[in-house]
């Protein structure tokens, strides 16, 4: 497998760079140490894939791969990082050079820059973003790993300078937003001799047709739709310009979990019970738990996922200390991350 040569002047990402709630690159030493000890197998299946930094620990451990998430900017993501796909590093690398020198339009129409400039990002930045998507979009030698890559670099390069506290829910109103775009590719990582598929469907859909020896299951667990809050890469990776409403400048609603709805353990208890593996991993955090805020609290309790994995196997509970992420200056104490680990014995 090629990989990119690291001698232009641009910036290079790893999977890690990038902001997205409930990422948990931060963990993963501490979890991939747990599923070691604690499961068996040449199987690994991330069902609620997200960045995909749960499956960049687990490629050392395992053969073969089923990664997914409902999200376009995500699927993407997986298929630029992880492909099989063999792809030409110097066409990339010549590709990058000549973005890093737009300044103008050449081929895009006025839609990216209507409506995202001066808010997500600055006029400038919209006007290269929405002209390297359009040179993407339009040109004809690419392979399809070749395009991923691209477009997830797009993805990472405009995630970096995007006015906005991390997600999409809303932007900065700033009186004078200064340009900072500037596109660099993400290095793919190395998956020679892997067996990699990826999806991007409804989990619960999904886990009915899959086996794997360990499936890992990090859903979202309060009233936060992904697909909302990350309106803006999805209209980056998708290309098809939808009608925006409402300040923060969203599209229809597309892509709504079940699991941000109070219809949350009944869906995980189906997601479970319909399950083909030998190790069920479920992570999660308590911070929200008991929350003022609706929105804000988990629609699945602790206790709920427990009953829902012992119902099929023998579970393992672990957790470690968790300093939540808070904008102001309130110290909430005693929250944790834990870790079920359930071998699966029987269904239902």
């Amino acid at each position: 497998m090629s990989t990119l040569n690291q001698n232009i002047d641009t910036k290079h990402f790893g999977i890690a760079n990038r902001r997205y709630i409930g990422n948990k690159n931060k963990l993963m030493p501490w979890i991939s140490e747990l599923i070691r000890d604690n499961t068996q197998g040449t199987s690994f299946f991330d069902v609620f894939a997200g960045t995909g930094s749960v499956t960049e620990w687990e490629l050392s451990d395992f053969e073969t791969f089923h990664i997914n998430d409902f999200l376009y900017s995500n699927e993407i993501v997986f298929k630029a990082f992880f492909g099989n796909e063999e792809y030409n590093p110097e066409r990339l690398d010549k590709l990058a050079a000549e973005y890093t020198q737009i300044n103008e339009k050449r081929d895009d129409d006025d839609y990216f820059v209507t409506q995202y400039g001066d808010k997500f990002f600055s006029h400038n930045d919209a006007i290269k973003i929405g002209e390297i998507r359009e040179r993407i979009q339009r040109d004809t030698s690419l392979n399809d790993r070749e395009r991923s890559i691209l477009l997830a670099s797009l993805v990472y390069s405009a995630d970096r300078v995007a006015n906005t506290v991390g997600h999409y829910d809303a932007y900065r109103k700033l009186s004078d937003m200064p340009d900072r775009f500037v596109f660099g590719l993400i290095t793919p990582e190395q998956t020679t001799g892997k067996d990699i598929n990826i999806y991007r469907r409804d989990a619960n859909e999904l886990v009915r047709k899959i086996n794997a020896d360990v499936v890992f299951l990090d859903p979202p667990y309060n009233s936060r739709q992904y697909s909302r809050f990350y309106h803006v890469l999805e209209a980056i990776v998708k290309w098809d310009k939808p009608q925006l409403f409402g300040v923060a400048m969203k599209p229809k609603a597309e892509n709504m979990s079940d699991y941000s709805k109070t219809s949350a353990p009944k869906a995980f208890d189906d997601l479970i019970q319909n399950i083909h593996g030998r190790y069920i991993v479920v992570t999660y955090n308590n911070t929200y738990e008991n929350a003022n805020s609706s929105s804000s609290r988990n629609k699945i309790t602790h206790d709920q996922i427990l009953n829902s994995l012992n119902s099929v196997g023998k579970t393992q509970v672990f957790n470690q200390n968790y300093k939540s992420f808070n904008a102001g200056n309130t110290d909430l104490g005693g929250h944790k991350e834990f870790v079920f680990i359930t071998e699966v014995t029987s269904h239902g």
